[in-house]
């Protein structure tokens, strides 16, 4: 009993201290996550910050189912070793049990699991679908709460946007006008320092896919030589360009800034080398931009753009 009493009272002093370094996390680390939007940083410890529907009930299952079993499987285990340890250590249990089974325990122990992974699967298979169901105007989608089942109404998309991967480079098609293409590759560190050092290393490239904010954006991701993958953590949507097949998926961004990500399929040597940047702008600034695009080249495109601030690439959330 006495082994019993000091196991247990050093686990819930162990648990005290847990919960405190919780707590201070939990109101640390979101002001912490919203200082660098859309981009990753070093020693990152949580999610990017949401900017879109999909996003937003990735973090509602992360921090309001996931990290609750995390955590409570966490502790659970903690107890039991506490007790393990000072309750059934030489001195305390002299004559070690002789038992072989306990039936009721393991039928729980196998039981639990499953229970735990269906609660699980249920959220996460109606966030896959909503990341992979691009919106008609009237289906309602997740949003920031998991629980609600549908919530949140998103407009259909009023803007297509083509994504090619190749070795080691992204190319951007717009099919809604006129079929305009452009490729999207790396800058070297001397071209980033010279011409966009608001951009951040080995992130930076010479041309961004251009989307207006508020808008629901159709995604048609395909691969032009390997499998390649657009991942875009902020968006929470991540699709393989596979060769000869065209995967589809979408984003409605509701700030503007640059947005960062990387391709997330091993593809080559250079595969470390495909960054991502999506740069959302004003209804008025696109509108601008795109005309250009139609009548010149990428170049005089982005020529009309309003000029890169660290805010933009660094946004508020």
């Amino acid at each position: 009993m006495i082994g019993i009493a000091r196991g247990l009272s050093l686990a819930g002093k162990f648990l005290s201290t847990f919960g405190i370094a919780l707590s201070v996390a939990a109101v640390l680390l979101p002001g912490l996550a919203l200082a660098d939007a859309g981009q990753p940083r070093p020693g990152e410890m949580t999610l990017q910050p949401s900017v879109t529907p999909i996003m937003d009930s990735i973090h509602s299952l992360h921090d309001g189912l996931l990290m609750w079993i995390i955590t409570g499987i966490t502790l659970l285990v903690f107890v039991l070793l506490a007790v393990i340890i000072f309750r059934f250590n030489s001195k305390a249990n002299p004559v070690p049990s002789r038992f072989t089974h306990n039936t009721l325990l393991e039928i729980v122990w196998t039981a639990l699991p499953v229970v735990i992974l269906v609660i699980i699967a249920i959220p996460s298979f109606a966030v896959l679908t909503d990341q992979l169901t691009v919106p008609d105007g009237a289906r309602k989608y997740l949003g920031g709460s998991i629980f609600a089942f549908g919530g949140v109404d998103v407009p259909a998309p009023a803007l297509t946007v083509k994504v090619t991967g190749s070795q080691w480079y992204w190319s951007y098609d717009y099919p809604d006008d006129g079929g305009k293409h452009f490729d999207s590759n790396i800058l070297s560190e001397q071209a980033r320092t010279a011409q966009t050092p608001q951009q951040p290393r080995l992130l930076a490239v010479d041309n961004m896919l251009i989307v207006p904010v508020g808008t629901t954006v159709r995604v048609e991701v395909t691969g032009a030589d390997v499998i390649h993958s657009w991942s875009v953590p902020a968006f929470g949507i991540k699709m393989d360009a596979v060769p000869g097949r065209l995967n589809e998926t979408w984003f409605n961004a509701r700030k503007e800034g640059v947005y960062y990500g990387q391709c997330s399929q091993l593809c080559g040597k250079d595969h470390a080398f495909m960054p991502i940047a999506v740069r959302v702008i004003s209804q008025d600034a696109f509108a601008k931009w795109i005309a250009a695009l139609k009548a010149g080249s990428v170049d005089d495109a982005n020529k009309t753009l309003p000029p890169l601030q660290a805010s933009d690439v660094q946004p508020a959330a």
